[in-house]
Order: C-alpha cells, then structure tokens, then sequence
C-alpha cells in the first residue's frame, strides 16, 4: 500500500520571534562589533581604523566646536534644500500628464529616462562650471540627482490611482482645481510620503560626494581636508554621525510619519 506523501513546510517550524528578542539580538550584534572593533584597534595603525574612543571624541567636537557644527549644519541645509526642490519639482513633473494628457509621452519616454540615466558625477560638474563653488551648485547637484526618484515614484502613483474615485469626482464637478486637491493629491500621498523617505537616505549618500567636488563647507569639506592629512579619526567620526542622524531620522521622523499616512490613505 502506497503510503501518503506529507510535505515538509520549514515555516510551520518557525518560532515566533517577540520584538524584544529582535531588539536585544540587534543590540548585542551592535556591542559585539563595537567590542570587536575596541580589541582590535591596538593592533591597527589608527590612520588605518581609529580606536573607537577616539571617534566618539571627535563625533563630540562636531556638536561642541562651533566651527565644525556650522558644517555640519551646511551639510543638513544643503540635504534639506536639495530634498525639498526635487519634490516639488518631481511633483510638478508628474501632475504634467495629469493636467495634459498629450504630455504623458514626453515625460514617461523622454523626461524620465534622461533625468534617470543621466550621470551624478555629470551633475556635480555642471553645478560647478555653471555656478562655481557656492552653496547653489551643491543644492542643485543634489537635487537633480534626487529628482528621478520623486518623479518616477510620483509617476507611478498617478498611474495605479484609483480610476474609480477619479471618475467619481468628474461627476461632481469638472473643476480640475478641485481634483486635484481634493482627490488626486490625497491618493497620492502614500507615494509622497515613500519619495520623501527614499530620497532623504539618497541624499546623504550623494551630498557627500557633490561637497566634495563643488562645495566650500558641509561634510564633504571636512572629508576632503582629512583626506589630505589622513586623518581617518575625522573620516569615521562624519560616517558616524550621518549613520545616527539618518538612524533617528528614520525612525522617529519617517517611519511614525509612514505609518500615519498608510492608516489614512492606504499602504504604498
């Protein structure tokens, strides 16, 4: 007689995991890697990997010494103005073939792709040659790197809109003013919110980069000047604060800010 062929779920074997389990196991990884780092600093020359002591020291002087907390703050005004234009440009991109149908090939096959393929690099030598090492050519840098993410994400949200509600609305009125505050901006908040997170963690990942090229202050700055002396203390020390600062960003800003879109409009 055949015998019946039960299969195997390795799910169904799968403890439940309690969110304090999950916190004290990230919290021991993070002291293990920073005991593992300290014991092993003594043998590494500090030019290479800095003693961890030594980070925290100098991640103090960024809040302590006015000089190097006024880069910081130029490095955060450069992310926040940078953040801000490519939304609202990005926004305005994407509500283009909403108000103009004839548009949506232009910006879904021209605008979009080119905004998207084009180099960071390519930008951050632009910024300079048209506005030279000012403030401006950073913010626009960062901006027009961060602007595919907010169109294309934006985009996408007007696209999957509910067609429904949408139609439901013309049959009120014909008022594109009102549809679009009234409804097409509500829907599309979700997608803003998502543009809005995705954007803040790529800015901090380019700004960087752009300082360091078009900038006179900001982080990017600082990196260049410690790279120069090789000052590796100062290079972990602004990893290490724009590690935190994105850290509490996103999880007391964003993810609180997620979570009470998602309970009013729906989740992304």
């Amino acid at each position: 007689m055949a015998q019946a062929q039960v299969a195997f779920d390795p799910l169904s074997t799968r403890k439940t995991v309690s969110a304090a389990a999950k916190s004290r196991a990230a919290h021991a990884f993070t002291a293990a890697f920073l005991l593992l780092w300290a014991a092993a600093s003594p043998a590494i020359p500090e030019y290479l990997a800095p003693a961890p002591w030594s980070v925290a020291v100098r991640m103090a002087d960024f809040v302590i010494d006015p000089r190097l907390a006024g880069h910081a703050l130029t490095t955060l005004a450069h992310v926040g103005a940078a953040l801000g234009a490519a939304f609202i440009v990005g926004l305005v991109l994407a509500m283009v073939p909403y108000l103009a149908p004839v548009m949506g090939f232009t910006i879904d096959k021209r605008v979009s792709p080119f905004l998207n393929a084009f180099s960071g690099l390519g930008w951050a030598m632009l910024a300079v040659l048209w506005f030279g090492v000012t403030h401006l050519s950073v913010i626009f840098a960062v901006a027009a790197i961060l602007l595919p993410f907010s169109l294309i994400g934006l985009r996408e949200g007007l696209i999957v809109a509910d067609r429904e509600l949408l139609e439901m609305a013309r049959s009120f009125t014909r008022k594109r003013g009102k549809h679009l505050m009234r409804v097409v901006l509500p829907a599309l908040a979700p997608f803003m919110m998502a543009a809005l997170r995705t954007g803040f963690g790529t800015a901090w990942k380019v700004v960087l980069v752009v300082e360091l090229i078009g900038g006179n202050s900001g982080f990017g700055f600082v990196l260049n000047l410690a790279r120069q002396q090789f000052d590796s203390t100062t290079l972990f020390a602004v990893i290490g604060l724009i590690v935190a600062f994105v850290y509490c960003a996103e999880r007391f800003v964003f993810a609180p800010l997620q979570r009470r879109v998602q309970r009013h409009y729906g989740a992304v």
